[in-house]
């Protein structure tokens, strides 16, 4: 089984282009899955042609017991069920055993996001920290401002090069998932701070000599990583925004739930997220109409 477990993960990596992060995730997920047979078979080899939807189902029973998240519990089984997806696609079995797994039951959990009143708020104060600050924070800024204005996730914005930003009409060229490519605009406070960034990353360029394409560069004149963004980002909140549990998506949240309680076409927010299905995109509206149902119970006299 470890054999065709990493046969699988040569195909996320080579022909899926998933991303570093997915297939370690879908790789871990596999071996615990593995280990978790090894021990109830009692057997140091698996036959992967002998598990069943008994087993699978026995895998999250154990998953449960662990009191492990729900969402985590169902990523995992959606590893196992890729997995075995996969092996029935290249002929080596006959049906796939995890198929007739039901996932477990999500709690539905809006998340909180800034009000477009503090994200406005937490900007400008990143800003005028920005003007007296280091050389670092006008990249911190140029990033805080372009994940909010575009609504990337973060995997996106660490990919992107200087090459993908056009200035002139004020858009990006963003690799997705699945190596599409889409057209996405940015607002003009985002132009300013990148702008004002690009001095800083081209010395940086010289002084270190990496030559990297990268539009986000660390002190060492490498690409910055996602890890760092979402470091990066917590801090900041931290320091100057309110009192919100905030990560990288959060703006991608925010950038969607923000455009449409404007009126923003729904399909053109899909579009420019980069959701494959309107379903995915559709979550958002239950974010605004939460927060339209906070503004009635505020202020309408009979709510």
């Amino acid at each position: 089984m470890d054999r065709l477990i990493e046969r699988y993960v040569e195909y996320l990596r080579y022909e899926r282009n998933a991303s570093p992060h997915t297939v370690r995730n879908y790789r871990s997920d596999l071996i615990q899955f593995r280990n978790f047979l090894a021990v109830e078979n009692k057997e140091a080899r698996i036959d992967v042609k002998s598990i069943n939807a008994h087993h699978i189902r026995g895998f999250l029973a154990f998953l449960f017991q662990k009191e492990e998240e729900k969402a985590s519990i169902a990523r995992k089984l959606a590893a196992v069920r890729a997995f075995f997806k996969f092996l029935s696609r290249e002929h080596l079995l006959a049906e796939n055993p995890a198929a007739a797994v039901s996932t477990p039951k999500l709690d539905k959990k809006l998340p909180r996001i800034m009000t477009e009143e503090e994200m406005n708020t937490f900007l400008d104060r990143v800003a005028q920290a920005a003007e007296v600050g280091g050389p670092v924070m006008l990249r911190d800024r140029a990033i805080m401002e372009l994940l909010y204005a575009s609504g990337l996730r973060v995997s996106e914005l660490a990919g992107l090069d200087l090459r993908n930003v056009n200035f002139g009409d004020s858009f990006v060229l963003v690799r997705g998932k699945g190596s599409k490519e889409r057209i996405v605009p940015f607002g003009s406070k985002a132009k300013m701070a990148l702008e004002a960034y690009l001095p800083f990353r081209e010395r940086l360029l010289r002084e270190t000599r990496t030559g990297s394409a990268a539009l986000f560069l660390n002190v060492r004149g490498q690409r910055l990583t996602t890890r760092s963004v979402d470091r990066l980002l917590k801090q900041y909140v931290l320091t100057f925004g309110p009192n919100v549990k905030v990560s990288p998506h959060s703006l991608r949240h925010a950038f969607a739930s923000h455009l449409l309680a404007e009126g923003a076409d729904l399909r053109a927010i899909q579009e420019m997220l980069g959701h494959k299905s309107l379903a995915t995109t559709q979550k958002y509206t239950q974010v605004s109409i939460k927060h339209l149902m906070e503004v009635y119970d505020k202020a309408h006299p009979k709510a």
